[in-house]
Parts: C-alpha cells; sequence; structure tokens
C-alpha cells in the first residue's frame, strides 16, 4: 500500500474515533482519542504556522483546520504538505539551473544594446533576465496564432514537415478528432525514423486511454506521464504541468494557452466558441524551449538527451523585432519568476495595463497594483469569461471585483463563447502570452511558460486582438454589480477563503 493512501487510511481512522469514540471505546477511551485527534489538528495547524508561508495561505488552511477538521486534514495532506515539494523540486531547480548555465551561458553574459528601450524598459529586461536566467533573444520570429483553426492548422503543417526530432508536452490531451489526427501524424514520423517524445499531466490527461498511449509507443514513439504514479491520494496532484510546448527539429516552437482536444476548435456543446490564443516561434528562443522540455523529460523519465543534436536551432537575424524571452516558472522556481514580471510589468506602466485571463485569483501583491495603477489614471482592463468552466474558482474571481471597480479598473465579460486567452499587455508594447493565469496556482503551484515579448509585430498582433475581442463583451457596472442576491455575495466570499489553495 503506497504511503499516501496509508496515511489517509490512518487519518480516516484517527477522525472516526474522534466522532465516535465515545460510543465504541467508553466515554474514558473516546475522550483521550478525541483529545488526541484535537492535538493533532492543532500540531499541524501549529507547522503550518511556522512554515513562515504567505500570510493569506496560511490563514486559509488554519480556517479550514479549525472549521472542518476532516476535511481539513484530508485536503491538507494531498494539497498543503511542502515536504515532498522541498524533497523533489529542490533538485530539480538545480539541475535546471546547471543547464541554463552550461547551455546558455555565452547568451546570458553576452552584453546586449538595448539602448533602443526605455530606462524602464532596460530595467524590466535586467529583472525578467535575472529572475527567469534565460537569455532575451533579438534573433527570433514569432506569430500571433488565433484560436483553434490557426492553431491547429499550422501545428499540423508543422509537425509534417519534421526530419530529426518531435518534442511535445502538454496539459491536457484528448484522444478525440484533433488529438487522433496529431496522434497519426507522430506514429508515421516515429515509424520514419524521426525522434518522438511525448509527454502529458497524469492529472489534467487522465482521460487518456491506454490503448491510445499504447499505439503510440508501439509505433516507437517515447511517452512519458508526469505524475504517473500518482493516485488522488497523493500530495503530488497538487503540482501539475501547465505547460505546452512543442519543439520540433530544434528550430520550430510552439506555445500559448491551447491543449488538444476538439474544445479549443469551438466544437463543444457546452462552451462553444472557444477564443485562445498561441504563439509560433522560430531561431534562436526555441532553444530555451528546447531545454525546458529536455529537463522536464528528464525529471519525469530521468533520461538525460542534452546533447549538440536537439540544441543548435538555425538562427534567424532579425533587425527592429524587438526582445524575446522564454521563463518558465513552477513550484522549483522560488524566485517566482512569472509573478515577479507580472507585477513589475503592471507597476512600470506607464499608460496602461491590459490583462485576459480565464481564472482571476491575485494574491495581495497583484491585486493591490492592479488597484494603484487604476487609482493612478492608468487604464487598467480585465477580460473574463461570462460563464464558467469552473464554478469555485469562477465564483472566488468574482469576489474581487468590487475592490477593482472601485478603484477604476474596467472589467468586461466576454459573450461570444468562452475566453482561455492568458495574456498581460502594457502600454501597448510590452506582453506576456503563454500558459500562466492571473492566479495563485499559477504563481505557486503550477509548472508554467510564458514568453514576455517587448516591441515585436507579435505585441501588435495581441493588441488588436484583444481589441477585437472587447467587442464581443459586456462592461460589468459597479452598481449593478453590487446589486445581487445575499446568497451569491456569500458564496463568492466562501469560494474566495479557498483561493489559495485552489
Amino acid at each position: 500500500m503506497r504511503r499516501g493512501l496509508q496515511a489517509l487510511v490512518i487519518i480516516g481512522a484517527m477522525l472516526a474515533f474522534y466522532y465516535f469514540g465515545f460510543g465504541i471505546f467508553g466515554s474514558t477511551a473516546g475522550t483521550i482519542i478525541s483529545i488526541f485527534s484535537t492535538l493533532t489538528v492543532i500540531s499541524i495547524g501549529l507547522g503550518i504556522f511556522m512554515e513562515n508561508r504567505n500570510p493569506s495561505t496560511t490563514m486559509s488552511w488554519i480556517l479550514l483546520l479549525a472549521l472542518i477538521p476532516v476535511l481539513g486534514l484530508v485536503f491538507y495532506f494531498l494539497f498543503g504538505q511542502n515536504v515532498f515539494k522541498r524533497r523533489k523540486y529542490d533538485k530539480k531547480a538545480q539541475r535546471d539551473l546547471m543547464a541554463y548555465e552550461r547551455i546558455e551561458n555565452d547568451a546570458l553574459r553576452m552584453h546586449q544594446d538595448w539602448s533602443v528601450f526605455s530606462p524602464g524598459r532596460q530595467k524590466l529586461l535586467g529583472l525578467s533576465q535575472r529572475l527567469a536566467r534565460t537569455p532575451i533573444s533579438f534573433s527570433s520570429e514569432t506569430r500571433i496564432l488565433t484560436n483553434g483553426e490557426e492553431t491547429f492548422g499550422t501545428l499540423l503543417l508543422e509537425l509534417r514537415q519534421a526530419q530529426h526530432h518531435i518534442h511535445m508536452e502538454y496539459y491536457i490531451f484528448r484522444a478525440d478528432h484533433i488529438g487522433t489526427r496529431i496522434q497519426q501524424i507522430l506514429i508515421e514520423k516515429a515509424r520514419a525514423g524521426v525522434a518522438v517524445r511525448f509527454m502529458y499531466d497524469a492529472v489534467g490527461s487522465m482521460q487518456l486511454s491506454r490503448a491510445f498511449l499504447k499505439e503510440l509507443s508501439d509505433a516507437g514513439v517515447q511517452v512519458a506521464a508526469y505524475g504517473n504514479s500518482t493516485s488522488f491520494f497523493s500530495s503530488r496532484v497538487n503540482y501539475r504541468n501547465h505547460r505546452k510546448i512543442v519543439v520540433i527539429d530544434g528550430d520550430v516552437g510552439f506555445m500559448g494557452g491551447l491543449n488538444v482536444g476538439d474544445e479549443y476548435l469551438s466544437r463543444s456543446k457546452t462552451y462553444g466558441f472557444w477564443r485562445d490564443t498561441h504563439m509560433l516561434l522560430r531561431g534562436e528562443a526555441v532553444r530555451t524551449m528546447q531545454i525546458i522540455f529536455l529537463q522536464d523529460w528528464m525529471h519525469t523519465t530521468g533520461e538525460k538527451i542534452l546533447e549538440q543534436d536537439y540544441l543548435s536551432p538555425q538562427l534567424r537575424f532579425t533587425t527592429g523585432d524587438g526582445a524575446v524571452q522564454i521563463i518558465a516558472s513552477g513550484p522549483d522556481n522560488e524566485r517566482r519568476a512569472l509573478k515577479n514580471i507580472f507585477f513589475s510589468m503592471i507597476t512600470s506602466a506607464e499608460k496602461s495595463v491590459w490583462i485576459a485571463s480565464p481564472y482571476f485569483i491575485p494574491d495581495e501583491d497583484i491585486l493591490t497594483a492592479l488597484r494603484v495603477a487604476a487609482m493612478s489614471g492608468l487604464d487598467v482592463r480585465l477580460l473574463f469569461p461570462a460563464k464558467p468552466d469552473k464554478w469555485l474558482p469562477f465564483l472566488a474571481s468574482h469576489s474581487y471585483f468590487p475592490a477593482l471597480l472601485e478603484s477604476g479598473v474596467k472589467i468586461y465579460e466576454y459573450e461570444k463563447g468562452f475566453i482561455h486567452s492568458k495574456l498581460l499587455i502594457a502600454d501597448g508594447e510590452i506582453a506576456t502570452i503563454g500558459t500562466a493565469n492571473m492566479d495563485m496556482r499559477s504563481f505557486h503551484l503550477n509548472f508554467e511558460v510564458n514568453a514576455l515579448l517587448l516591441q515585436t509585430e507579435s505585441v501588435s498582433r495581441i493588441v488588436a486582438d484583444f481589441e477585437r475581442d472587447l467587442l464581443s463583451t459586456r462592461q460589468i457596472v459597479h452598481e449593478t454589480f453590487m446589486d445581487k442576491r445575499l446568497l451569491e455575495r456569500l458564496l463568492e466570499s466562501a469560494a474566495r477563503l479557498m483561493s489559495p489553495l485552489l
């Protein structure tokens, strides 16, 4: 029996004694067991307190343990422990840092002329490079792919042209129409001698059948699942690989918000039109994506394949197309690279801050930064779905709206379908696009990957798409928003208490 299930059984037995001990063992034994169980809850709460976590996270756990000790203990065991994280991800962080320093050492140390950018932008680039420890490229091409049709059409075309290798990493991969089309290309390429590595997250892609995966492996595709050994009764389920990365021949890369599934092609009756944003990259920046994938692969499989054959992109020198940086973030990154870069973009903006995110659960730093920006006269806008795909995060997100609206933030509900784009745009000239939502799970728990774009043509496309999306929205009015039923407001407030845990 696995350690996780064993501990859960012990907790269950202890809690059963807590509630039923009097009847089974008599008053004396029941009292002793109840006292022991209560002390256990108190000791765990004290342990959380002494870990010096984020105050809101600490209070959420202590409140949960105090009000609902049964569920509190179970949820803490599954989602709250830091022991697995420290033991597993500290090693990954050290290996990743060594890989960046060994492979991209020259690029990181090379003096780059940033004089074309304002002092504020230069400061942001310097911060981003120090936090992410990845180089900033001026020799890369980027192209925004709007929605599923453009994204998958381009992806299928590039996959068919692969000659040396295909590396694919997704949070959600479905065995539906589009998933099967991609599977067949991977099988065809593997049989033709192309090295194909396919990695998926065991939680996000739990519906992938063994038969689907066996077809891949039988054809020579190397298949790996992040968190492959997890059952629900494991703390590992809380740390998910939310990245979407495809690297082809080391020269072409794909990243962004789209997983693989028919709903991302607007074929779902539940969600209807699916609005999303992805990106195609060529050239130097793809090497960073390649390193991220190869390090994830090694972490999952133990196989080390940081070979030159995979690290030599065809450099495409461009002039005047701005800067591109690939940024990885996750529970192995104590610097909270993406969260702090988001914070810096917001606080250094001079004119506008535009955000699109399907889940909006900010911590106090981001919330305060947005409110101060709006009160300072900046044009701060949040683009958010009008209908949910997950009710609990949806309700929790709404609990943050009153404070934002009072500060002057403009919030727009997207009504055409479901918006899944994950964007942050500052002053119309710098943007991030990738897998990270504007929520605490993306900041602290998930493995994410974003691209920072400064004064590239892709930023102009992102701005144009955002402005077009606003045409399919309804702006939330503060007075109307606050005039809602008491029950709805209570549900939002209750969901907010769980925000640090979502």
